[in-house]
């Protein structure tokens, strides 16, 4: 009963928990909320000088229209192979960063109180409308070169849009009157995080590999898990990050996680988008990408018993012994033999030592 109860608390908790607040996960590893836009470039003008990266973050930086922000919340990047350009091609890309939100909390919002974090939740989604279309078409003045700047808000951090993606298609697949059997309404269940260091969720000093029960822990903070998968990325090729332009490391690691019920899903899903994945004592901020499964993973997906390395070591010892020991009462089948009339043969035991042989009956 007790932990029925401690249960309820986080559920509802997480439930009502605000875009501003940060959730501890666990072994070191927290969500902490943040604005991320994604930038694109244009040229305003008829010019084909080279783009300056520099004196655009600089523009940028300076700008009215932004926040107040450090040079490390604005990444910026040219498009690969400037001269190939078409005219109304992008120039240039970047991904602007809000990290400090607590301006959107007021000193009577109390903590816990559904009516206030759904308030701040309204807050905040006004305020990110307001700045996405404040940004979107500004023209930039860079020593007489005129550029224009579109906003988009990550896929992965709207959380609303999502969600509509998700209502839509199973809408769709119930709509669907090429059958005539009626179709039961259904709903997702499995999310999907993807671009996250494995090594944070790998059992300290045994593996940089991410650990099925260490995975299953942290993310077991955000709802009840049915089925959990884990996948290494080491495919540098096909890793690049597309808002950068750099290859992302091949020690990233992919996880598919089936919570209990929809109620589970809808929770977990709605912390993870708009958030970055950080560690105590490490100044990274990791900005995963997370969806909803839509391919049934774990429907499609033979699946295989959850162990560590310690039960892989011991399962193979048990399997090898298991071998010997079938071999070895196949051989002792095998020597085994009877007289045509059914009588059991005498055995006979050879012993060969320097040169000799003795024959013991």
């Amino acid at each position: 009963m007790s932990s029925a109860a401690s249960a309820a608390p986080r559920r509802r908790s997480l439930r009502w928990l605000p875009p501003t607040e940060t959730l501890d996960l666990g072994g070191g590893l927290s969500l902490s909320p943040r604005l991320r836009l994604l930038l694109t470039f244009f040229r305003a003008d008829l010019s084909v000088a080279p783009l300056d990266e520099w004196k655009l973050k600089l523009a940028l930086l300076r700008s009215p229209s932004l926040p107040t922000l450090s040079d490390d919340d604005l990444l910026l990047r040219r498009a690969p192979d400037p001269h190939k350009l078409r005219r109304g091609d992008p120039v240039a890309f970047g991904t602007l960063y809000v990290r400090d939100l607590a301006f959107l909390r007021r000193s009577s919002d109390v903590d816990g109180d559904e009516e206030d974090e759904e308030a701040i939740r309204k807050r905040f989604l006004e305020w990110r409308s307001s700045v996405v279309e404040r940004l979107g078409g500004i023209e930039l003045n860079l020593e007489g070169l005129r550029f224009r700047m579109e906003v988009e808000i990550p896929p992965s951090d709207d959380f609303e849009r999502m969600k509509r993606s998700w209502e839509d298609c199973y809408a769709s697949q119930l709509l669907d009157g090429r059958s005539s059997v009626r179709r039961v309404p259904r709903r997702p269940d499995t999310i999907i995080v993807q671009g996250v260091p494995s090594r944070w969720f790998a059992e300290p000093r045994v593996s940089s590999k991410a650990s099925m029960l260490v995975t299953h822990t942290i993310f077991s903070v955000l709802g009840k898990i049915r089925n959990l998968n884990v996948a290494g990325e080491d495919d540098l090729g096909k890793n690049q990050d597309e808002t950068t332009g750099e290859m992302l490391s091949g020690l990233n690691c992919k996880v598919w996680v089936q919570f209990e019920n929809y109620d589970e899903f809808y929770n977990a899903m709605k912390v993870l988008c708009g958030r970055s994945l950080q560690k105590q004592g490490s100044r990274l901020k990791v900005d995963y990408e997370v969806t909803w499964d839509r391919d049934d993973f774990f429907r499609t997906v033979p699946q295989k018993p959850t162990i560590n390395h310690g039960q892989e070591r011991g399962g193979s010892v048990q399997l090898v012994r298991g071998r010997i020991r079938d071999e070895a009462i196949e051989h002792r089948s095998q020597l085994t033999h009877f007289d045509s009339d059914g009588s059991r043969r005498k055995r006979f035991r050879l012993v060969v030592c320097e040169h000799k042989i003795w024959l013991f009956c």
